[in-house]
């Protein structure tokens, strides 16, 4: 049987003399939804770039689907891989609608417009995300909350096996941010994809995640199912921090709490 997913092998990558990460070994497999966590600056959006094949590696190699990443074009590649960024800034005067057809550009022909099937395409995306009622308002006129739920929806239209969240929800609120988990999550329940998410709120991940990734200082700390991973002894090695781990009943998922203040 063929590969499939992500395959790192010994990944290493520096920004100049900066090194942001060193000796990755990580197999990231089809119908899981992983949480990629760790404290700022520990190489998760990084490890994101490099997948994308935005940034080459600097020593090791990246395979995806059995095939090193350097052996895929941009056009197959964004077949594969949708990205949502951190940030979004744009200042033309487009429609909500018209970004997110943008999703669809790696299955038109050269010079080809977009057709019904895209539009619904299109339509579905923003109807998942709650953003239907404004599709032919400006983009330039949305607050950034709503701005980045456009991104959101322009990755699912572009119908990809792998999607990837970059803190994609960090300045959204908890409504919101429940209603782009669920649909990811429902991606890889129904449709088995891969999703992997940058998350700085543990419960979230906890919440949401199959399996977790714990980065600190551009390696990997710890990672595998998050009924395993997500410890306090895990969680303080990684952020330095007291803790506790239970089961919530209301949730259904692991929850942690804090120790706050100083002692």
């Amino acid at each position: 049987m063929a590969e499939r997913g992500f395959i790192l092998d010994d990944v290493s990558f520096a920004y100049g003399d900066k090194q942001a990460l060193a000796g990755l070994n990580l197999q990231i497999e089809p119908g899981c939804f992983y949480g990629l966590v760790g404290p700022n600056g520990c190489g998760k959006s990084t490890l994101l770039d490099l997948l994308m094949a935005n940034r080459n590696p600097n020593s090791g190699g990246i395979k995806y689907n059995g095939c090193s990443l350097q052996q895929y074009g941009r056009r197959q590649l964004a077949q594969q891989l949708a990205l949502v960024p951190q940030d979004f800034t744009i200042h033309f005067a487009f429609t909500v609608q018209e970004v997110v057809l943008m999703g669809r550009h790696p299955y038109l022909p050269r010079f080809g417009a977009v057709g019904k099937d895209d539009l619904a395409i299109a339509q579905k995306a923003m109807a998942a995300i709650g953003i239907g009622d404004f599709a032919h308002r400006y983009v330039t006129e949305l607050s950034g909350g709503e701005k980045q739920r456009v991104v959101v929806a322009r990755a699912l239209a572009q119908e990809t096996p792998v999607l990837m969240l970059d803190e994609a929800t960090s300045n959204l609120d908890v409504g919101h941010t429940m209603e782009i988990f669920n649909v990811a999550q429902q991606r890889v329940r129904k449709q088995g994809d891969t999703v992997i998410a940058v998350i700085h709120n543990l419960n979230l991940a906890a919440a949401y995640c199959d399996e977790m990734i714990f980065m600190k200082e551009g390696k990997v700390a710890a990672n595998g199912p998050t009924k395993e991973t997500l410890t306090p002894a895990i969680i303080a090695n990684v952020f330095g921090v007291e803790s506790q781990v239970n089961h919530d009943q209301f949730s259904d998922a692991l929850q942690v709490s804090f120790r706050y203040g100083s002692q």
